[in-house]
């Protein structure tokens, strides 16, 4: 008899908790997310002209296919000089996952990687912002992010890319600057952290520019 006590006893525990828990929470909360946080809660997306092009939350690495392929088959492409780019990324800013190169500071292959990205950016940069040196350049424009899509640029690192943009585009350069500090998020609660500017967000208002 105690036994089947035990075991009704049980199984409605396991029914409540399961409809308390597994339903009742779950929508609870959603329903506080879409009202509160809609945008956030929906992914943060990017929309151009009604269609979702993106996310404020995982960067994109605007390039243009070479029409060459590595020995692997794989497409050789470059960055797109009429966009900001992001940081150097392990992943290759792909969608499909996050990880991190894991390059100790003492590490020969970590020294040989930022010496070929200091390189590049200085190659890439350096035609728009003459007296460009190896010490103005910014840290995140030579370092990867942890997640290996952080979407994020620092503003040093933004304004030496605007020159550049603001060329290609044939854009005047504090247009594109004023476009920077639209995409620019502050400090979080004022203090923590240091402002980043947001690239897919601001290479989407680029592009609706209109020119190029």
């Amino acid at each position: 008899m105690k036994l089947s006590k035990d075991l009704t006893t049980g199984a409605i525990a396991i029914v409540l908790l399961t409809v308390a828990l597994g339903v009742a929470y779950p929508l609870a909360i959603t329903a506080i997310s879409q009202v509160a946080f809609g945008d956030k809660a929906n992914g943060s997306l990017i929309k151009k002209g009604g269609t979702v092009v993106g996310s404020r939350l995982i960067g994109v690495s605007q390039t243009i296919d070479t029409g060459k392929k590595d020995a692997g088959g794989n497409p050789i492409t470059r960055p797109d000089p009429a966009y900001f780019q992001p940081r150097p990324s392990a992943t290759g800013y792909s969608g499909s996952a996050t990880f991190f190169a894991n390059r100790g500071p003492n590490s020969s292959a970590a020294r040989f990687f930022y010496r070929d990205a200091l390189a590049a950016y200085l190659a890439f940069e350096g035609p728009f912002n003459p007296g460009l040196t190896n010490a103005k350049v910014p840290v995140d424009a030579v370092t990867a992010s942890a997640s290996g899509v952080d979407p994020d640029i620092s503003q040093a690192n933004a304004a030496i890319q605007a020159r550049r943009v603001a060329a290609t585009r044939n854009l005047p350069l504090p247009r594109v600057m004023a476009l920077i500090g639209d995409s620019t998020d502050g400090r979080f609660l004022g203090v923590i952290g240091e402002p980043g500017v947001n690239i897919p967000e601001l290479n989407v208002a680029l592009d609706m520019q209109g020119a190029r």
